[in-house]
């Protein structure tokens, strides 16, 4: 590893823009940006951690399709899913998760808790079509999260739902769906250099309330 004390530091905003932010979405949508601007892949990804029913923790890398619009109380982080996956099964238990994005090149991450929800089913309806046609079929082929026997069995199964579908649309598995995650907690970090990092945190006890804002010691 690289002596810390060498290694080069993002150059954009570091300290102002926690020190001028009141509320955490604005904040999070300039470091999104950001984000866009330069990781090199997938800016929207981020790792969703979930519980299963004895609270054992489960986490895996998924990607953000949605913030909801300002001034709308319910907002939230929207991503996608087979509800009978390991992590659809899992949220609609607990309706509760936690995600992280890092972004690597800029040394920063963002970890959220909050509620989770399903979204609409014309939400769904409105995402699905949007998905490419190999990822609308592998959602009807692939039984998420359960045994496989073989990759041969996963082709045969692609190969079936493409012949039902071989042209035209394709509608949205009842089992497939989204989620919105309403934090409850978000918290900004920025790297910096011998670990004295930058941490503000934004709090509140339900969606819709007034966040409260604080810094915490690296």
């Amino acid at each position: 590893m690289a002596d810390e004390g060498k290694r080069d530091y993002y150059a954009g905003p570091q300290a102002g823009d926690f020190a001028a932010a009141s509320e955490p979405f604005g904040l999070f949508e300039a470091w999104f940006a950001e984000a866009t601007a330069h990781e090199p892949n997938d800016a929207n990804a981020f790792a969703l951690a979930t519980v299963d029913a004895a609270g054992l923790p489960n986490v895996r890398m998924v990607l953000l399709k949605g913030l909801d619009p300002v001034g709308h109380t319910g907002r939230g982080f929207v991503f996608f899913t087979n509800f009978e996956s390991a992590k659809g099964v899992e949220l609609l238990a607990s309706q509760k998760a936690a995600l992280n994005f890092h972004w690597k090149s800029l040394r920063r991450q963002v970890r959220i808790r909050g509620l989770a929800s399903v979204v609409s089913d014309a939400e769904a309806d409105a995402y699905f079509p949007t998905r490419p046609r190999g990822s609308r079929l592998g959602a009807w082929a692939s039984q998420q999260s359960r045994p496989l026997e073989s990759r041969f069995a996963l082709e045969k199964a692609v190969a079936l739902v493409t012949a039902k579908y071989p042209i035209g649309a394709i509608p949205r598995p009842p089992y497939w769906s989204g989620f919105r995650v309403a934090p409850l907690e978000i918290e900004f970090w920025h790297d910096r250099p011998f670990r004295l990092h930058e941490r503000v945190a934004f709090r509140r006890s339900v969606p819709g309330e007034a966040w409260t804002k604080q810094r915490l010691y690296p």
